[in-house]
């Protein structure tokens, strides 16, 4: 893996402007009708900068967003962060409730939100429950769903006029006075294990790791960039935007996941760098019309998660034929990236592991006791590095259970560390499931099932059983046009997987429950499979 000798920006205001240097008239952002250029890009940041200081936003207060993927996302990330204030994306399929939690936790003072968003007018969400200290709440754009008269609250062209009452000096004092190792931003968790905990992370950090990624990865100026992965994600700000800006691409924000829109826009745009979790490129191979798309621009793509099967990384060269395919690993408390493959490894060595540590990362995997364990054995994965995070927001106690004494980030991810140092990532430890005392790690199943041919995606949970304690279910969806009996199927994996391993349960669906991003919601699949059980006879 390369690393970059040239000195990097330590902030991400500063990070802009070199690229608005650089760059200058290239596109920055599409996002429909709207073309904005890198230097125009760092106008309208500063514009939104003074904007905010006019407010009365100080340098390290939190400003919240709340929106899908668009233009204005970015240009309030980037004037919040000149300002000096602590970006705090929120999660668009939040409720009220859940988004008024972290703004009252993150102590936000203002709250950037889109207006009508899937069908409903997102600001009336937080109707009898904005926080006090929540000032000021800014509507993005406004649609069919915006009421007549939108409450306490300024449209984006208001908020943008404040500007005039703050001279463009205070913007650059505001960043002149942050340093590598001043907050960025504050990711709070999915919150899959229980209440969402805010991830702090730093702005020199985030530049050195992300530009790893990208110059690793081949992100190159004048590439297209399609964002499919949300912005308030860390794939999505970080490997998303943030990574394009760096390297001179072209930002085509996409705000609803949408397999047709999504393949439209490839071949309308001639989109050339395309990243997502499996279940975006399991939904593009499984799509009726993919070969009436052109999509022959595709380059690059980047993926990750617990489970990428070997078949999806070979179908995604031979069917959609994009040439470099390249997996990852990360998660938010590290600040989104911790290992990643290297262009010139094999095909092999794509498809089986998620690529050695990011340079400056120390990795290694523990037993239960904290003990290293062999090479080539499972444990859990074990981080350090000047990209592990700050800590989490407000949570002293959380902080140390996660960060031992030593520096080392506790992932809570099982994985393998082979010879060459490169990861594999086996599964999460809170999906493991226990069959009459053997330890069984989904991920591990699922990747054995998706080689069958007739399968285009699996998710493999743990269910009840009275003799055994716990029995593994499969839910399969298939590929098109494909037939399969539970029966087939077990006949087929019982001489590839040990038999404590062989799901007791098989059932086909039509489509896995996914947060928005795009991650496979295994509790909810739990409850649905149990609930589909109860009316159908055991395999």
């Amino acid at each position: 893996m390369t690393t970059e000798t040239t000195a990097l920006p330590s902030t991400l205001p500063a990070m802009l402007r070199a690229s608005a240097a650089q760059f200058g008239a290239q596109t920055a952002i599409i996002d429909g009708p709207v073309q904005i250029s890198y230097a125009e890009l760092q106008v309208r940041s500063t514009q939104a900068a003074r904007a905010l200081i006019s407010l009365g936003v100080q340098s390290g207060d939190r400003v919240a967003i709340w929106a899908p993927n668009v233009y204005e996302w970015i240009v309030a990330a980037c004037g919040l962060q000149s300002a000096g204030a602590i970006l705090v994306p929120l999660n668009t399929r939040m409720k009220g409730a859940e988004a008024a939690d972290i703004l009252e936790r993150s102590g936000a003072k203002v709250l950037f939100c889109i207006g009508d968003f899937l069908g409903q007018y997102v600001p009336a969400l937080l109707d009898g429950l904005r926080p006090a200290r929540l000032q000021t709440l800014v509507v993005l754009r406004h649609g069919p769903q915006t009421p007549i008269q939108a409450p306490a609250s300024m449209d984006w062209d208001a908020f943008l006029a404040l500007a005039d009452a703050t001279e463009p000096s205070e913007v650059r004092a505001r960043e002149q006075a942050l340093h590598a190792q001043s907050t960025s931003d504050i990711l709070f968790t999915s919150g899959t294990t229980g209440r969402p905990k805010g991830v702090m992370a730093a702005h020199g950090p985030t530049i050195a790791a992300f530009k790893a990624w990208a110059t690793a990865v081949g992100l190159q100026a004048g590439d297209r960039y399609l964002i499919v992965n949300p912005f308030f994600h860390a794939f999505g700000y970080k490997a998303g935007w943030v990574a394009a800006l760096m390297q001179g691409a072209t930002i085509y924000p996409q705000a609803v996941f949408d397999v047709e829109t999504v393949l439209a826009g490839i071949a309308r745009d001639r989109i050339s760098f395309l990243p997502g979790p499996p279940t975006l490129f399991h939904s593009m191979l499984s799509h009726p019309w993919l070969a009436k798309h052109d999509i022959s621009s595709l380059r690059v793509s980047v993926t990750g998660a617990a489970s990428v099967p070997p078949a999806l990384i070979r179908r995604m060269r031979d069917e959609l034929h994009i040439a470099k395919v390249t997996t990852a690993y990360g998660l938010t408390e590290c600040g989104g990236c911790a290992t990643l493959c290297d262009p010139s490894d094999s095909v092999e060595t794509v498809s089986s592991t998620c690529g050695n540590a990011l340079p400056g990362t120390e990795m290694c995997c523990v037993d239960a006791q904290g003990a290293r364990v062999p090479v080539g054995e499972p444990g859990e994965v074990l981080l350090r590095g000047y990209h592990v995070m700050q800590g989490y927001f407000d949570d002293p106690q959380a902080t140390a259970q996660a960060i031992d004494a030593q520096g080392w980030l506790h992932t809570g991810d099982v994985g393998v560390i082979d010879a060459r140092g490169y990861l594999r990532i086996t599964d999460r430890l809170k999906d493991m499931f226990i069959v009459g005392g053997f330890n069984c790690y989904p991920a591990e199943i699922e990747r054995q099932l998706n080689e069958h041919p007739a399968i285009a995606q699996v998710a493999v949970v743990g269910l009840p059983d009275e003799r055994m304690g716990e029995v593994g279910c499969a839910c399969v969806i298939l590929r098109a046009h494909q037939t399969l009996t539970a029966a087939q199927l077990l006949a087929w994996a019982k001489p590839r997987m040990a038999n404590y391993k062989l799901p007791r349960h098989v059932l086909f669906l039509e489509s896995l429950p996914l947060n928005a991003s795009s991650k496979v919601l295994k509790r909810e699949l739990v409850q649905s499979a149990l609930a589909l059980l109860a009316h159908t006879p055991a395999v």
